[in-house]
């Protein structure tokens, strides 16, 4: 098995990066998916086409880590349907997450296109890497998340502004479930009953999906 990776403490010293560990958390654990918002195009199953991102070459590499805080699965998604995939940092509990070391324009594409606008816009990071968090907007994924830094490069990851507890639980998709999972698979960290154990479990799944369907969607 591949080790997890360890996400040191938060603060970075760097205002502008060059590079970051995007810390993917749902369907861009999948290294197919995220491929299709980096080169441009559309996953299995989804109903949107991507443009892509500016920077088009894959990952430097990708590493799985787990950060503080709990998966859960909430709204209404017009890609996949069903819930989508959403981090809360305060919240008991692990993430499951796979990042992927990525330009920092790359990564601002990545969450433009997560808030269905066209790419092409730089995010200032300085807040995000002074305070932890940072709301570049009212959006479901406009709140960008520092979750500590491996190699000396900040791990971030971008969320709702609000917690686990505020909003009403919506249970994922099978096409969603199946690529989230399947990604976390894919990094070879953890067995699929530990997968498919875990994605259960998170708010939202729990109750909807069984371990054993999960298990079905991966094996």
């Amino acid at each position: 098995m591949v080790g997890v990776r360890q996400v040191g403490p938060w603060g970075v010293e760097e205002t502008a990066p060059e590079r970051v560990w995007y810390a993917a958390y749902g369907s861009n654990t999948h290294a197919e998916r995220l491929g299709c918002c980096i080169r441009g195009g559309r996953s299995p199953g989804a109903a949107m086409v991507y443009p892509g991102c500016r920077d088009r070459r894959p990952p430097v590499r990708s590493v799985p880590v787990e950060l503080a805080g709990a998966l859960y699965f909430a709204t209404e998604s017009p890609v996949w349907g069903g819930g989508r995939a959403f981090y809360d940092p305060r919240a008991e509990g692990r993430l499951r997450a796979r990042a992927h070391l990525v330009s920092a324009s790359q990564f601002a594409d990545i969450v433009a296109q997560e808030m269905y606008r066209a790419p092409g816009a730089d995010l200032d990071l300085s807040e995000v890497l002074g305070s932890g968090v940072s709301r570049v907007g009212s959006g479901r994924y406009e709140t960008l998340v520092c979750a500590g830094q491996m190699d000396g490069l900040p791990v971030l990851t971008f969320t709702a502004p609000w917690s686990v507890d505020d909003v009403v639980p919506v249970a994922p998709s099978g096409a969603y479930v199946g690529y989230l999972a399947a990604g976390l698979l894919e990094t070879g960290a953890w067995d699929a009953a530990t997968v498919a154990a875990y994605v259960a479990a998170a708010r939202g799944a729990a109750g909807r999906w069984s371990r054993r369907a999960v298990l079905e969607l991966i094996t």
